[in-house]
């Protein structure tokens, strides 16, 4: 059975979705556990990651009663705090308590600044975060790498999860030279993690999932299956194609490299990058 390392749950009525607009058809419906379960099941998913996808504490809260209502196939939850507010360590130290919470995601990629996490007033958080063993998964594009690989330097008892293998322009190629060398960079870090997920999204408009291996090969030769974890993104997927698609394309890209390899990527990683206790 496989963990899903990501994917996303949500109730228009709750309001803090500002993203979530009538526009993205695929999308704009609640979308919870259940209906998670129902598309990955079948596939052999048993377990997952549920990640946040609004920036406000209530929705934290929200998916932690959720976890806790679904006990037997959420795994965790990486929710979000204002990492600027003047209490943010001493939130994070009392969310830290509840265990279904594995870690934190500030949404960088809809913030102005690309600097925005060098901030120092930022900094007193993240060490809140390491001191309670919290993982830091960042939602960026390229261009925020450099300062992603600065934080690794700064804090390298923090564990970082790269979602999406950072969003390049697969649609465009552009810059792929360029994030490959920032990847680059942070795969050198042991404390780094990247997600396999998030990809056919950042394709064109309706091409077909092989257009994103080429990619998504280049992240697993520079993370290896020692630091890889696989996700679906789902719902967001659905914007890009159908869920066993993602699913074999990622399963035929692993497997090719080894008999450890789909242990690793599809399971045992996500329990190291998220400090999982093993299943009875």
């Amino acid at each position: 059975m496989y963990i899903d390392s990501h994917f996303h749950i949500w109730s228009l009525a709750r309001g803090d979705y500002g993203w979530l607009t009538p526009d993205l058809t695929a999308l704009y419906r609640d979308f919870g556990v259940a209906d998670w379960q129902a598309q990955w099941g079948p596939l052999g998913v048993s377990g997952g990651i549920l990640v946040q996808a609004a920036p406000t504490e209530a929705e934290t809260a929200f998916l932690l009663e959720q976890a806790a209502a679904h006990a037997d196939v959420v795994l965790g939850v990486v929710g979000w705090v204002d990492f600027e507010h003047a209490d943010a360590p001493s939130r994070i130290r009392s969310l830290a308590t509840d265990k279904r919470l594995v870690g934190l995601r500030p949404m960088l990629q809809d913030l102005p600044d690309p600097a925005w996490i060098a901030r120092e007033s930022v900094q007193p958080a993240l060490q809140a975060m390491a001191d309670a063993a919290l993982t830091f998964d960042a939602l960026v594009h390229p261009v925020h790498l450099p300062y992603i690989d600065a934080l690794a330097e700064r804090y390298p008892t923090l564990t970082i999860v790269i979602d999406h293998a950072a969003k390049p322009s697969i649609a465009t190629g552009k810059d792929r030279d360029a994030w490959l060398r920032a990847l680059t960079a942070l795969a050198r870090r042991p404390s780094v993690y990247c997600k396999l997920s998030g990809l056919w999204t950042e394709a064109a408009p309706g091409a077909s999932v092989s257009s994103v291996e080429p990619w998504a090969e280049a992240a697993l030769d520079l993370f290896g299956v020692e630091r890889m974890l696989w996700g679906s993104d789902w719902p967001v997927l659905r914007c890009a194609g159908g869920a066993a698609d993602w699913f074999d394309c990622a399963m035929r890209m692993v497997a090719a490299r080894g008999q450890d390899a789909v242990a690793s990527v599809f399971d045992g990683n996500a329990r190291r990058a998220y400090r999982l206790t093993p299943r009875a």
